[in-house]
């Protein structure tokens, strides 16, 4: 690997670098966040790899590229009769669950109603901050593999055989600045993608079932693309989503530790990456038919992560990570189908249609799926959904409403995989607590 824009002077060639960059198809924009990443670094002379401090998923690019997804779907402004409509859905789901779960109401909602950009704009740094762990495992991997190819090399074909030491460690560094830089961007534009995907789709600020944004809040243009074609009557389909709404609002404040929970797990299996670069290449043929992939290009490095080629294999404790994550969403999700069918099976005429739509558009259409599947190779399965809601049915039947609920007092109380068989041995082996007033 030889790099043609290391300098005999000390001062590196951006300008040569940038031409390199192009020529191996990266976008225009990435480029140009990394050379000013690489330009701040080397006028500072500071170190950069290795920083903890740095944050490879921007804010601004998720925003933008976010939005271009959203925009090429359109998007409905938010009205008087909206919010009036969305109010009151909420209003009679909140009150039909008063009496089902323990987790209390949240304070007055003065916007129930949002649009795709609210919800996007509430829970962009949520989003960075659950991804941004896994972009660095992926970067130092990344590194780690250039690195010890550079270090492979006869310096005469490395590119720094007229540097000195100290310019050789200052080019390495830099070099490093740069790959992180282009993973950032790379998982950055995977995870705009997504996100823009996902606005377009959820039917409310809680539909994705992890902790995004605060309070229970309904998006009318998405809920009237959800209930097309349906034939349900929209009082009914409101009030359903309300109810999917309101439980996962109550749940998430109630249990400051699960986006906590979640963001550790994704931690734990991006500290365990590593790059096979030989598994790779045989993967990215198989996939795409071409024997020209190639690490050091980052337009095959694109290719890579949309393919999920980052994870060929997975260490024992970033299986265990997956398992726990995958537990984590499912008992979410499964909880949440419980608890609404609790209150909303006899009193909405069209309850197993609308519950069994959700459950089918999950399975087969879900953009946090395919985020997922993507990024970590994790499919959470629509039976573990299942196996999840019946163990919630179960834990009420053993405990009650409240010793159910008293489950999510923190990580110690959740099951895995195992679990699920024996519903009455887990709730042996564990303490629920009396009450709850730790977790709020």
């Amino acid at each position: 690997m030889s790099f043609g824009f290391l300098p005999n002077e000390g001062q590196p060639d951006f300008e040569a670098m940038m031409r390199q960059f192009k020529e191996m198809g990266l976008d225009p924009a990435a480029i140009e966040g990394a050379m000013a990443g690489a330009k701040t670094f080397f006028d500072s002379a500071q170190s950069i790899a290795g920083n903890p401090t740095q944050t490879l998923i921007a804010i601004n690019s998720l925003r933008d590229i976010a939005r271009k997804v959203i925009a090429s779907t359109g998007e409905s402004p938010i009205g008087t009769s909206d919010q009036k409509r969305v109010s009151d859905a909420l209003a009679i789901a909140s009150t039909w669950l008063d009496s089902e779960i323990l987790f209390p109401s949240a304070e007055a909602n003065l916007q129930p109603a949002w649009s795709k950009r609210d919800w996007l704009d509430s829970s962009l740094l949520t989003w960075q901050q659950m991804i941004e762990p896994l972009a660095v495992g992926m970067a130092d991997a990344l590194t780690n593999v250039m690195n010890g190819a550079q270090e492979g090399l006869p310096v005469e074909l490395s590119g720094l055989e007229n540097q000195s030491a100290e310019q050789q460690k200052a080019m390495k560094e830099m070099l490093a600045r740069l790959l992180r830089s282009f993973m950032g961007s790379l998982i950055a534009n995977q995870l705009g993608q997504s996100i823009g995907a996902i606005a377009n789709n959820i039917t409310g600020a809680n539909d994705a079932a992890i902790p995004l944004s605060s309070g229970a809040h309904l998006i009318p243009q998405n809920i009237t693309q959800w209930s097309q074609g349906l034939g349900l009557p929209e009082a009914e389909v409101d009030i359903y989503l309300a109810l999917r709404e309101v439980s996962a609002a109550r749940l998430f404040a109630s249990t400051p530790w699960l986006m906590s929970y979640i963001r550790d797990a994704i931690t734990t299996y991006g500290k365990g990456i590593t790059i096979d670069v030989e598994a790779i290449q045989r993967q990215a043929e198989e996939a795409m038919g071409r024997e020209d992939f190639d690490i050091n290009n980052p337009q095959s490095l694109t290719i890579a992560i949309d393919q999920g080629l980052f994870t060929p294999q997975q260490t024992p404790a970033q299986e265990f990570a997956l398992t726990k994550l995958e537990m984590a969403l499912a008992l979410i999700e499964g909880w949440i189908d419980h608890v609404i069918s609790q209150v909303g099976a006899e009193r909405i005429p069209s309850f197993n249609a609308l519950i069994e739509n959700s459950r089918r558009r999950r399975a087969v259409n879900s953009p946090m799926q395919q985020l997922f599947a993507t990024l970590l190779g994790l499919e959470v399965s629509p039976r573990k959904m299942r196996e999840a809601a019946v163990f919630w049915s179960e834990v009420k039947t053993l405990r009650g409403s409240d010793g159910r609920d008293r489950c999510w007092e923190d990580p110690a109380f959740l099951p895995m995989p195992n679990d699920l068989k024996d519903v009455a041995a887990f709730l042996n082996s564990v303490t629920v607590p009396d009450d709850l007033s730790g977790l709020l």
